[in-house]
């Protein structure tokens, strides 16, 4: 084991036993210090794995490490020893995002290793490249032949400074990797290796390309079958706002489509936003024994860091959500194992809200660590609004639906920030039916909505006081709504 290893490891022991700022209870996050994107997200001798960037040392990005995950439901989650550390004169700057396989008894993780050169000019410059790592759910070696897919193995026209996060899988006996990488004429692309024992790869394809539409670059490439079609996820930067989505700088979309015959396109659709909310990136997807095909993804984003100054831990995941398809588009629902953990129930049927009311509080509906879902009546409201993890005056982060133009907004203006951060963001939502149901997840700083059944979602921080606890109802017009409330409780 190398010393920074070494160190890291013995760091996050250490220094995690004093964490300053009440952590999550349901969802993944930073040990100690910095964490982003999930990275080889993978079932392993029984237990799911996830790993992360990670940078110990500090809540700001910094030379990447793997910080290591284990659960058994993707719900209680147990942390590992950091599973790599840059230490390795081809990963010396970082070991960036990759993904996993399990290949007989071997866990395979493959990652992208970052150093630096000098050229003729004394300039220094950055080469990413594809390297491995074999382990048995704890212990981790990189193998002597790394980097397994050079910079020199990139086509013409392809930019050897962007050319990471593989995904890495195997079909009929031979193993595949997508690696994201930017076009000389700056277009976000991914390329396809193969190989028949993961450490001779040679180079396939153009799997897919921008074509100028879709970002400058792309990031996260994601490849898998779903309710018998197959779906390309990938995280355009600089894409142009449409309408109400890509607003992001750095976006997550998918595509549906299919391989043609020889395994070397991808023929798509047009790209859907997976998540409208402030903070989602770098998605990742697994596929668990039971055949759920299951997606986890950062809930933050480069464009809108917010971590609050007094805390030495930054970053967290989304709840793992499981994933169909329903006419054409991506329906995403959290996990089926957060039901073991619900606690307190409370219901409400068929109460009537009035804007002559102003804000309704319900008894035994509040709290930060909750599964909320409400169903309310669209006859006769214009507008619904929900007031989350609210001190009954003016902190708040409102949930709105405006009826008639069918936009869902979540708005963290007056959550109690001291940051000049993003604050809102909307998304459309079917509205023409007599009921509109919304499920909010929320975890102390975190809220996720699911509305139209999964089919339109939305994530976003909130660093509110953790006692500041009450939620509120309130409507234009008239409307009834159903209320089912649980508490979440995970027992460490």
């Amino acid at each position: 084991m190398s010393k920074k290893l070494i160190k890291a490891r013995k760091y996050e022991k250490e220094i995690s036993r004093h964490i300053q700022g009440k952590k999550p209870i349901f969802h993944v996050v930073a040990p100690i210090g910095w964490i982003n994107d999930p990275n080889g997200f993978s079932w392993y001798e029984g237990k799911c794995h996830l790993f992360c960037q990670y940078h110990p040392y500090s809540t700001q990005w910094g030379p990447m490490h793997w910080a290591h995950y284990c659960t058994k439901d993707m719900i209680s989650w147990e942390l590992l020893p950091c599973a790599m550390a840059p230490d390795e004169s081809y990963d010396s700057e970082g070991c960036f995002s990759g993904s996993a396989l399990v290949l007989e008894k071997d866990h395979i993780l493959m990652y992208t290793a970052v150093s630096e050169k000098t050229n003729a000019d004394g300039q220094r410059y950055s080469i990413q490249q594809q390297a491995i790592a074999i382990g048995d759910g704890e212990q981790y070696q990189k193998l002597e032949q790394n980097p397994v897919i050079t910079s020199d193995m990139l086509p013409e026209g392809c930019s050897r400074k962007d050319f990471r996060d593989p995904k890495i899988w195997e079909e009929n006996g031979i193993y595949y990797a997508l690696i994201a990488n930017q076009s000389e004429l700056g277009e976000g692309q991914v390329l396809l290796y193969s190989s028949r024992d993961i450490r001779h790869w040679i180079f396939v394809s153009v799997f897919d390309n921008s074509g100028g539409k879709y970002g400058k670059m792309w990031e996260c490439p994601d490849f898998f079958c779903l309710d018998g079609q197959e779906l390309l996820l990938v995280c355009p930067q600089f894409m142009q706002a449409d309408g109400l989505a890509f607003h992001n700088g750095n976006n997550a979309v998918y595509f549906i489509g299919k391989r043609d015959a020889e395994l070397k396109k991808f023929i798509r659709s047009e790209a859907k936003q997976i998540d409208y909310g402030t903070d989602f990136y770098a998605p990742q997807t697994t596929l668990t024994p039971d055949g759920r095909r299951i997606l986890i993804g950062w809930m933050q984003n480069w464009d809108n860091r917010v971590c609050p100054d007094s805390f030495n831990w930054c970053g967290m995941m989304t709840i793992p959500r499981e994933l169909s398809l329903q006419n054409g588009c991506l329906l995403q629902t959290p996990i089926r194992e957060l039901l073991n953990y619900r606690t307190q129930e409370t219901k409400y049927s068929k109460v009537v809200l009035s804007e002559m009311q102003g804000e309704v509080q319900l008894d035994g509906v509040s709290g930060r660590c909750l599964d909320l879902t409400v169903i309310f009546t669209t006859e006769g409201c214009l507008a619904f609004k929900i007031k989350l993890a609210s001190d009954g005056k003016k902190i708040g982060t409102y949930l709105s639906l405006d009826i008639k133009k069918g936009i869902l907004s979540l708005d963290r203006t007056y959550s109690g920030m001291r940051q000049d951060v993003l604050t809102s963001r909307s998304m459309y939502t079917d509205t023409c039916h007599e009921t509109v149901k919304l499920r909010i997840l929320m975890d102390y700083y975190s809220i996720e909505v699911f509305a139209n059944n999964g089919k339109d979602v939305m994530s976003m921080l909130i660093y509110t006081p953790i006692e500041t606890d009450k939620i509120a109802f309130s409507c234009e017009g008239e409307t009834e709504i159903t209320v089912e409330k649980y508490n979440i409780e995970v027992k460490k």
